[in-house]
């Protein structure tokens, strides 16, 4: 049954095609549902009463645990409220691990305490039996004199050659806003975003499986990753849109035999027990309190997978359109 929905995007109702997907069969499932806020989807209604819409919320989550694994997990995309009433629903089948808070990129304009992060919830199936890998993010530092930003004091001799590991507050990746990046969808996450969530709880060939599918990034991303996906999606639209954008698609987001997460073709996200592999690419400080100041440098060779991404993303340039440059604000559902 599993197998009709193997690496495709299916058109349909996800609570209905829930009902072939197998009790602990996928290994992970993220959703990133309708926030309910009057988005102009093709093909939802995003506009319910309260009552209905946590009504709905409930029966796919409850789908979502059963599905998964026991050494699966379930991530959840929203905003703070509804995420609040979804860890009421989740705690009663599933293990909360974290919520983990992405930074909005941008400042408050008008009114304190405006919302400025989405939060993604992070559960497991079962304690002892999970799937999870540390995973690391490049040390942010000063554009002009490249020292870091955070002092880490009389911590530096233990200073990573790459970067901090990643912790449940993310501020490193910004959302999707300017058109020329965007497919025609009102809630589009990038793809580097995912690749994280993918990187930290699968292995190659795991199967990762989305509900709401839109435009596909989630399962872009696994694809890239050399992961087996599943998208369900409501509108004909975004399936198209889905496909073609896939047919574009090459498993080989890695150096070597080592899967990574890119963007702009340096490496933004990579597993802490994969830096020994890698590490022979970068021209690295002698001590580790020069990393303080001096970044490691990707050496000339860099690899030949990356040299092809590059070569892909110019001839096709549709494929990031959700790609923005570092230090762009971009915001594309704004809640208030």
């Amino acid at each position: 049954m599993l197998e009709q929905y193997l690496n495709r995007i299916t058109q349909g109702d996800c609570l209905m095609l829930f009902q072939d997907i197998p009790d602990n069969s996928i290994d992970i499932a993220f959703a990133d549902p309708p926030f309910n806020l009057k988005k102009k989807y093709n093909s939802t209604k995003d506009g319910l009463t309260v009552q209905e819409y946590l009504d709905w919320c409930e029966r796919w989550l409850n789908e979502m645990v059963r599905i998964t694994k026991p050494t699966g997990s379930i991530f959840v995309h929203n905003i703070p409220k509804w995420l609040t009433y979804y860890t009421s629903f989740l705690n009663s089948s599933a293990h909360f691990k974290h919520w983990i808070s992405w930074d909005a990129p941008t400042s408050p304009m008008g009114k304190t305490l405006q919302p400025s992060h989405y939060g993604i919830l992070f559960y497991i199936k079962e304690l002892k039996q999970n799937k999870f890998y540390e995973i690391r993010y490049p040390h942010k530092r000063c554009r002009k004199c490249h020292y870091l930003y955070k002092d880490y004091g009389g911590k530096k001799p233990l200073l990573h050659p790459f970067g901090p590991l990643v912790s449940d507050v993310w501020t490193d990746i910004h959302r999707v806003k300017h058109n020329k990046y965007r497919d025609e969808h009102p809630c589009q996450l990038p793809i580097h975003l995912i690749e994280r969530i993918i990187l930290m709880s699968t292995d190659e060939g795991d199967i990762v499986f989305d509900p709401f599918s839109g435009t596909g990034t989630t399962a872009i991303a696994a694809k890239r990753l050399g992961r087996n996906f599943i998208g369900f999606e409501l509108d004909e639209e975004y399936v198209c849109i889905s496909e073609n954008k896939l047919a574009q698609e090459k498993s080989d987001s890695k150096i070597d035999d080592v899967w990574i997460s890119f963007y702009l073709d340096e490496i933004v996200t990579l597993r802490d027990t994969d830096w020994i592999k890698l590490s022979k690419y970068y021209i690295i400080p002698e001590s580790a309190e020069e990393i303080d100041h001096v970044p490691v440098i990707f050496r000339n060779g860099k690899s030949d997978n990356l040299l092809k991404n590059k070569d892909r993303r110019r001839d096709y340039p549709m494929f990031d359109r959700n790609i923005v440059k570092y230090g762009e604000p971009s915001d594309p559902c704004t809640y208030h």
